[in-house]
């Protein structure tokens, strides 16, 4: 039975991450996200194309949000993102990796926790048991190794404190480029 069960995932996983997700419409992606990967996905979130996982299931995301092209979760454990979260192109999160100091190598890992009202800017990295606090900034090319508190603006290989952000955040994402506007 466990054979079996890791073909029929690998199977997912592959179809996903190879056919899924390079289909223009979003809605058939999200269909495929919601009902076959059995991803949790609010009202209004859009993932857009060339998006990679790990695995079935582990991906929760809230409403009015955004997942850019080309990013990658590895979601071996959960990755929970709030809602009106911005995640631009090329971001990594990562929830599992090996223990540097183990003699033989083991894997170790944790959860991803996403708060509302955070923007994640292009080619972050985000390592396993982070938590980005609400309304927090990553700079581009920024490598997440701890959490970050609310409203802090980080950034830099490993991110650090820049600035604090407005506390006042009241928007709400709505963006989808492959949903046809007919006036």
């Amino acid at each position: 039975m466990l054979k079996h069960n890791l073909t029929s995932r690998t199977f997912l996983v592959y179809v996903t991450n190879h056919i899924v997700s390079r289909i223009i419409f979003s809605s058939a992606r999200l269909f495929w996200y919601r009902r076959i990967m059995q991803y949790q996905i609010g009202n209004q979130s859009s993932i857009l194309t060339h998006f990679l996982v790990a695995e079935p299931k582990n991906i929760e995301i809230g409403v009015n949000t955004i997942i850019n092209n080309s990013c990658r979760f590895d979601n071996r454990f959960p990755i929970r993102i709030g809602n009106n979260v911005s995640i631009t192109y090329g971001t990594s999160i990562l929830t599992k990796g090996h223990d540097i100091d183990d003699p033989l190598f083991r894997t170790k890992g944790a959860p991803v926790v996403v708060e509302d009202y955070v923007w994640i800017s292009a080619f972050v990295i985000i390592l396993p048991g982070v938590t980005l606090g609400k309304g927090c900034v990553v700079l581009p090319g920024s490598v997440v190794t701890k959490d970050v508190d609310a409203f802090q603006v980080v950034g830099g290989n490993p991110a650090t404190f820049i600035r604090e952000r407005r506390q006042d955040l009241r928007y709400e994402l709505d963006w989808d480029p492959w949903v046809p506007f007919w006036g």
